[in-house]
């Protein structure tokens, strides 16, 4: 569902924030991607969701390349950045409604999804209050309805339960594993190690801008913590 193929990313100045970084995300992976501040990791995000261009390196959503067919990878994918910056002159409905017509989901189908998601994630009853009224936990609520409209292919998600309370947390962990389910794939950045450790079938350690350790989750911790594991392979890294 996604490649990344030898990605190189130097900003000006010469610091390269991604270096020769490969990996691959299957339908049905929840891929944990996880580093110290400044690693690379939402470098990585932005340039496969099309923000960021890249120097080096390929990088492929469902066959297709971000680069030269960068519509066809969008419509099959959503992204949720760590800060839900969103529309404050909006109301809640005008959002989303908005989204799905980015996203061409017919209006019967948007209204049943629109009034599922916004009833699980407890924000229905304030859905025709202007954005710039929400609290930040609710904008994150806001955006993730919007990236679950039209059940994408590949959701790709920067630090997604920062803001969350627990509740909402946990039904997004539960919306992850059926969209998974159904074959799509989640491509997500977390600190939070104890989530990324229960939650993802794969993960993959970036520091420096280098990948450090990838694989199973099981494998890759083994009879350890993914914190233990995460401290040795980056502190190794630092020190070489």
């Amino acid at each position: 569902m996604l490649e990344i193929k030898n990605l190189t990313k130097t900003y000006k100045g010469g610091k390269t924030a991604v270096d020769n970084l490969s990996l691959t995300v299957h339908p049905g992976d929840i891929y944990g991607f996880i580093g110290h501040n400044g690693a690379g990791k939402t470098t990585t995000i932005k340039a496969v969701v099309g923000i960021h261009d890249f120097d080096k390196g390929e990088i492929r959503v469902d066959g297709k390349d971000v680069r030269t067919q960068s519509l066809a990878c969008r419509q099959v994918m959503a992204y949720i950045p760590d800060n839900p910056d969103i529309y404050e002159y909006l109301t809640g409905i005008q959002y989303l409604n908005f989204i799905a017509d980015i996203y061409q989901v017919p209006g019967g189908i948007r209204q049943e999804r629109i009034k599922k998601e916004a009833e699980e994630f407890g924000i229905f009853p304030v859905l025709g209050d202007l954005v710039s009224t929400y609290s930040h936990g609710m904008r994150q609520k806001l955006t993730l309805i919007g990236a679950l409209l039209h059940e994408p292919r590949l959701l790709v998600l920067d630090e997604p339960f920062v803001g969350l309370d627990p509740e909402a947390s946990l039904i997004l962990k539960g919306k992850m594993h059926a969209l998974c389910e159904g074959g799509s794939a989640i491509f997500f950045s977390t600190h939070v190690l104890e989530v990324a450790e229960k939650l993802c079938n794969r993960i993959a350690v970036i520091s420096g801008g280098k990948l450090v350790a990838e694989g199973e989750t099981k494998k890759l911790t083994g009879d350890k913590s993914l914190e233990d594991v995460f401290m040795e392979v980056t502190h190794h890294d630092e020190t070489d």
